[in-house]
């Protein structure tokens, strides 16, 4: 154990006197293993700290959920919305139809939503989002109330002005936001709203799929006097119990809204069932081919970095010939040269490898602050680039420590 300690040392004190004597060609040489490392680890911390938020985005829509709505979420540049702009939408009346067909759901909810302002005294409040939900709502999509209360059944049975407000609408509304508890709004048609819970406060989204801290939330029956439910992004959220799959639940909600729908069998579907599990595997898959692509860029770097550690290793090696003769001479073994220099060229590949991970603190720290989410950069990575930087330092150095090993003491000593 003593003995492998002083060749740790002995190989880092060469490090360091290569550092100090060559210090322009040694950074050159680094330089792809600098780069290699840099492209690894921001790529791994910016695509899994994206990925963390958008699965968060994703979670927010409910777990082993199923939304029912006129339109396919799973849009993009050659979405045909033509094909859905007729159906029919989804209407609360088919709630109750839907639970009575339906054995695999565990809780099922009504949600209709649309911007529109909202006015305190001779305050204004622009494009704020009305969501209007049914009783269950929060069992599919729970939400924290920062003070006040949240939505009870008598509001739901009574269809009562009970209102809960967002944190950035109570903020710029009231000034402190706890000061909007028992206030009454102004809403849409002259409707008044009595707030009686707060919204804690959500944070910034990528996808904004709920935009909570700029809203209102009250019951669907309070929300359809302001607006008619065909007009409001009517949906209706199923979630199914934890020991169906969602190929189940998925097969029984078809035949529920079929026959609802009184649908004929060669009639296609007028209705689109947006599965969530679904869109997070389809997330994970496109992160995980980023990932690919990232590995594939910095390999490159890496190859290229490894080359150059070469270079250094055998000019090293060159240069310090007769010293490994007299080591040589004097008792040292092949595997004590051999390890010699490759901790060496592992060293040299840390010390560039430090330097890549030196940038990607720097960026992550500047990027995260003009982003909507912050990039992390995990111990796992780090220990990730680490182990790359000593594997590449090896693979560099196997030939060179090699060649040293295998010198005649007698010829070496000779050589200058």
């Amino acid at each position: 154990m003593l003995r492998f300690t002083a060749i740790i040392l002995s190989s880092l004190k060469m490090t360091l006197q290569e550092f100090r004597s060559n210090k322009l060609r040694t950074f050159l040489s680094l330089f792809g293993v600098t780069i290699g490392i840099f492209c690894i680890i921001s790529v791994l911390s910016t695509v899994g700290s994206l990925e963390q938020a958008i699965q968060k985005d994703i979670k927010s829509l409910g777990s082993n959920t199923v939304y029912i709505d006129k339109w396919e979420y799973a849009g993009g540049q050659d979405y045909p919305w033509w094909k859905y702009v007729n159906r029919p939408t989804p209407r609360s009346s088919e709630i109750e139809l839907i639970r009575l067909k339906v054995p695999a759901l565990r809780h099922i909810a009504f949600e209709m939503d649309f911007q529109d302002n909202i006015e305190f005294k001779d305050d204004r409040l622009t494009n704020v989002m009305y969501y209007g939900i049914s009783r269950e709502f929060f069992d599919i999509q729970p939400l924290d109330i920062a003070s006040g209360r949240s939505l009870q059944p008598r509001d739901y049975d009574q269809t009562t002005n009970a209102t809960l407000i967002g944190y950035t609408v109570a903020e710029q509304l009231f000034g402190k936001p706890e000061n909007a508890i028992g206030k009454q709004l102004t809403l849409r048609g002259g409707k008044i709203a009595n707030v009686v819970g707060l919204i804690k406060k959500q944070g910034k989204s990528i996808m904004e799929i709920w935009q909570f801290d700029n809203a209102i939330i009250v019951t669907s029956g309070f929300l359809n006097q302001m607006a008619e439910e065909k007009n409001a992004s009517p949906k209706i959220i199923v979630q199914g119990r934890p020991d169906v799959s969602m190929e189940m639940l998925r097969d029984e909600l078809t035949g529920a809204m079929r026959s609802l729908r009184k649908l004929k069998p060669a009639q296609a579907d007028n209705f689109s069932l947006n599965d969530i599990d679904a869109f997070s595997a389809f997330a994970a898959d496109i992160f995980t081919n980023v990932n690919i692509g990232g590995w594939a860029i910095a390999s490159l770097s890496l190859i290229v970095g490894m080359f150059g550690v070469a270079n250094i290793m055998f000019v090293t090696v060159r240069e310090r010939t007769p010293q490994i003769g007299l080591k040589k001479a004097i008792g040292a073994r092949r595997s004590t040269i051999m390890t010699e220099f490759l901790l060496e060229s592992a060293a040299l590949c840390i010390v560039g490898g430090l330097i890549g991970l030196l940038l990607v603190f720097v960026l992550a720290k500047i990027f995260s602050a003009f982003s909507g989410f912050p990039i992390i950069v995990s111990p796992g990575v780090i220990l990730l680039a680490f182990g790359i930087c000593i594997g590449v330092g090896v693979l560099a150095g196997i030939i060179p420590a090699s060649i040293a090993a295998k010198m005649d003491p007698v010829t070496a000593i000779r050589s200058k």
